[in-house]
């Protein structure tokens, strides 16, 4: 092994050293990649120069930027591509684990999506985390960047705190945002043990990327934003009104803090507990239904009657 860091040139630690910033710098297209996609949607005709200058990534310069979409064919716009989510050799990507599965019970899946909040020229980012069954948002967070500390570990935090129980086996499912397989992001699943799920195409993320559309469009558009922290706020109060306030017609217009709490009162609620009756002695001589238990008790009563006489 040694030879081998002979042969290139350089130190292991060197080596290992460099390995990471590819990683990082890998990990940072893929956001990139994801976000581009996203503005796609909205402005078809936007070039990638102005999409730069929106997004202004950290650590990424405006030549880098323009490479990566280069390469990934975001030059031109490609509308058959707009909802795919990109992949590439040396990039994560964990299995679907929600294909075919009967969602039906709380804190069994979560879904997770980013989303962009225009302010004066200016990008700012929103991630979500949701409960698929209650769909109550569980856990979020509201930044100027788009790094993985920015977004979706702030929010996975959020939500741990807020369940304050355990989450082994829970299904964490997102699209394949670079975010999501970030080395910090997944040793935080790791150590709760929640199970990591990706899906291919963002329809397939379909609950959480409507949760964007319903909070930006029935919430944030009608309020007066007009610069970072008003957003912050402003995404504070739409969350408290979408978990608490907002009747949803899966929850049988229930709002989704009303349906958790019927959930944890049934739960709460002691299991009935099974009492010997009169007639349990009759079955357990052999009488399976009422018509024997009554003539079993006949059949003694005679006896009693007999003996009297």
């Amino acid at each position: 092994m040694n030879a081998m860091y002979d042969a290139l040139g350089t130190t292991k630690q060197s080596f290992h050293q460099r390995m990471n910033r590819w990683l990082e710098n890998e990990s940072m297209a893929k956001q990139v990649i994801h976000m581009v996609h996203q503005v796609r949607i909205d402005h078809p005709t936007m070039g990638v120069r102005d999409i730069y200058f929106k997004l202004q990534p950290d650590g990424l310069g405006r030549d880098a930027f323009e490479a990566i979409c280069r390469s990934e064919g975001l030059m031109s716009i490609r509308p058959k591509n707009w909802a795919r989510t990109t992949d590439s050799s040396g990039v994560i990507r964990f299995d679907d684990l929600t294909k075919g599965l009967v969602i039906n019970h709380i804190d069994q899946v979560w879904q997770s999506d980013i989303t962009y909040f225009d302010i004066n020229e200016k990008f700012y980012y929103i991630t979500f985390i949701q409960d698929i069954y209650t769909k109550m948002i569980v856990g979020y967070n509201t930044s100027s960047g788009l790094s993985t500390e920015e977004t979706t570990l702030p929010a996975l935090k959020l939500a741990i705190r807020r369940r304050k129980k355990d989450l082994e086996g829970l299904i964490f499912h997102s699209d394949g945002g670079g975010q999501y397989y970030c080395k910090k992001f997944l040793e935080l699943t790791g150590v709760k043990k929640i199970k990591n799920s990706m899906c291919e195409y963002a329809w397939e993320n379909g609950t959480v990327e409507r949760l964007n559309g319903v909070i930006k469009n029935n919430y944030l558009k009608h309020r007066q934003i007009d610069c970072f922290d008003d957003l912050k706020k402003e995404v504070d109060r739409a969350v408290q009104l979408y978990n608490c306030d907002k009747p949803h017609k899966a929850l049988k217009r229930k709002t989704p803090q009303m349906f958790e709490m019927e959930l944890l009162i049934l739960q709460q609620q002691p299991k009935p507990k099974m009492t010997k009756s009169f007639d349990a002695n009759y079955q357990s001589q052999g009488a399976s239904s009422p018509l024997q238990i009554e003539a079993t008790k006949a059949s003694e009563s005679e006896c009693i009657l007999c003996k009297l006489v």
